[in-house]
């Protein structure tokens, strides 16, 4: 059994095809793993949402920021933007229950020696910990009263963490960690407002994958998010979103031997 991580598809469904061609993937023996952002500004979340949901156990899946938009958008909570590309979901006659598949999808996935989750993780939390909080996430999405998290979400710019938070604001702001963090003090505050390349980010913040005496241990960590970054693999760190929506490429990374294999974001 092959396992490849796949970058942000955002929508992207004709690349993630071709990507999914080039890698010779093979439902019967292989897995995907999706860093989340499987929606939203490309030109077919739709079908994207359906293909990934009907491969079942061969997909794993992590929410990401425009994934919980979307859930956000359905119930009222946000509003769609002019660069936003919800509206065929929305109005598909399987939209409740393609929404519903997106709520029971994790925050954090496991499988030693890797974590896939979609932005990262604040330095203070341990592998652990950071399991137990996406958990917490998970159930709660799953209740009935999972709207009073979304709304507790949006807007989100001042939640920042403490482990004393409760109620809806303490699951809101685990998931703003893990689905929007980019850059943290060493202290684990968020800047909240920056979406640049590494080297534009306000003093006194720091990529969080490089703040010092993180208590991730030999865990590498899988995610996406950032495409300012763009493909950025080290010892303990594979951040995989390559941009494809912006223009640039669509990548997977097969873990076993960490192979980066990518495709263009429009045919050539």
């Amino acid at each position: 059994m092959t396992t490849y991580a796949i970058g942000d598809v955002q929508g992207c469904y004709e690349p993630l095809q071709r990507l999914l061609k080039h890698i010779h993937f093979d439902p019967t023996h292989d897995r995907l793993w999706f860093v989340g952002d499987l929606v939203n500004r490309g030109p077919d979340s739709l079908n994207v949402l359906r293909y990934i949901k009907n491969l079942g156990d061969r997909a794993i899946v992590v929410l990401g920021n425009h994934d919980l938009f979307l859930l956000a958008v359905a119930e009222g909570i946000a509003r769609v933007r002019p660069e936003d590309t919800l509206g065929e979901i929305l109005t598909a006659p399987d939209h409740d229950e393609l929404l519903t598949w997106l709520r029971q999808q994790r925050l954090l996935y496991r499988e030693d020696p890797f974590v896939l989750v979609h932005a990262g993780l604040l330095p203070q939390w341990s592998i652990d910990e950071a399991e137990r909080l996406a958990r917490e996430v998970e159930i709660g999405l799953q209740r009935p009263t999972y709207r009073d998290i979304l709304q507790a979400l949006h807007p989100s710019k001042h939640l920042q963490w403490s482990p004393n938070l409760t109620g809806p604001t303490r699951l809101a702001t685990i998931m703003k960690v893990l689905t929007r963090l980019r850059a943290c003090s060493p202290d684990g505050r968020i800047e909240s407002s920056f979406n640049g390349p590494p080297e534009r980010i306000p003093a006194g913040y720091f990529p969080w994958f490089n703040i010092p005496d993180r208590r991730h241990g030999d865990t590498t960590i899988v995610c996406g998010h950032w495409a300012a970054l763009g493909l950025h693999c080290k010892a303990q760190l594979l951040a995989i979103d390559s941009g494809c929506v912006w223009g640039r490429q669509l990548t997977a990374v097969r873990l076993e031997d960490r192979v980066v294999f990518q495709v263009p974001c429009t045919a050539t």
